[in-house]
């Protein structure tokens, strides 16, 4: 027969659900029911913790940078502003896109604060994990790196965190040296990692003209990756259009080749000559941007073309998140 769990007793003071403490999976729930806090109040937590978020930069200035930077572009800065300004001795925070040793975050000597946007996280909300590396690098003690941990499930996001009327300026760069303050005069074994990571950078520019699209040189061909804001099925039946109407490149020799789908944004993806830098991406996109919104706001049906162009569409996208 099988054991009959343990009953609580009568008397017994019972903890309310705000005051559950977190502990091991297979030990017994504080709450006093008897079960293991995993089938028990860890249950809910865990969930909580897991759950996906399919948009975790909703909300926040630049969402479209924010994907970029996460999944696109290997070397970047953005200045970020907190509510309420900074903390006593921490004259900046930056979001970088990447630091040594795969690091959260890093509190500099100066107290100035880096945090990795392109970090493993460890619960299905990457802007609660972000939200909360930062709020430990700024208590961190100056000169360490701050260690990933798992995620209290009712912490602060980003959006709780961030000035949200800030501007969000992405600074594209060739190489790390962002990671040091004085990279001439640093060891020979820094030197040595900074240059593997250079060496390993895809060269990427952040076009001026129209926002989050970065232009990226490859051995073979160029490629120009757009992060778009529209709602997917409303951008996918505008792409078809455009596409069956065999406007969907950006010049002669460019081709729309399919997209991305990253942290509940589309990014639209085309192959460019080896020849076609960034400068010559300017007012191609820009024409296209005009286009694009004159597709956008049809709501005329698909054709049968349209229809064949878009399924074409659809069978040529990746999902990166």
């Amino acid at each position: 027969m099988a054991k009959k769990r343990p009953q609580t007793k009568a008397g017994k003071q019972q903890l309310k659900d705000g005051e559950i403490p977190v502990v091991g999976a297979r030990e017994p729930c504080p709450c006093g029911s008897g079960r293991r806090y995993k089938a028990c109040h860890g249950r809910a937590a865990a969930q909580a913790v897991t759950e996906l978020v399919q948009r975790p930069f909703e909300g926040l200035a630049g969402e479209c940078d924010w994907v970029a930077l996460r999944e696109l572009v290997p070397a970047a800065t953005v200045e970020l502003t907190l509510k309420g300004g900074l903390p006593e001795g921490v004259p900046s925070v930056t979001l970088a896109t990447v630091l040594p040793m795969a690091w959260p975050a890093l509190r500099r000597d100066d107290g100035s604060v880096l945090l990795a946007l392109q970090n493993d996280t460890s619960s299905g909300d990457l802007s609660r994990d972000l939200a909360d590396t930062l709020q430990r690098a700024l208590e961190t003690e100056p000169g360490s790196p701050v260690a990933a941990r798992r995620v209290p499930a009712d912490g602060p996001r980003l959006q709780d965190v961030l000035d949200p009327d800030a501007p969000f300026a992405p600074v594209v760069h060739s190489g790390f040296e962002f990671w040091v303050p004085d990279s001439e005069n640093t060891t020979a074994e820094v030197s040595a990692s900074l240059e593997r990571a250079n060496d390993a950078a895809i060269p990427t520019v952040l076009l001026t003209g129209v926002d989050a699209a970065y232009w990226c040189e490859t051995p073979d061909k160029n490629h120009l990756r757009w992060v778009m804001p529209h709602p997917e099925e409303q951008l996918l039946d505008a792409l078809a259009r455009l596409h069956a109407a065999g406007v969907s490149s950006l010049g002669e020799g460019t081709r729309l080749v399919g997209s991305f789908r990253a942290h509940g944004l589309m990014v639209p993806v085309w192959d460019l000559p080896s020849a076609m830098g960034a400068e010559e991406c300017e007012k191609p996109a820009a024409v296209f941007a005009e286009r694009l919104a004159t597709a956008l706001a049809s709501d005329a049906p698909l054709t049968p073309e349209e229809r064949r162009a878009r399924g074409g569409l659809t069978n040529r996208q990746v999902t990166l998140s």
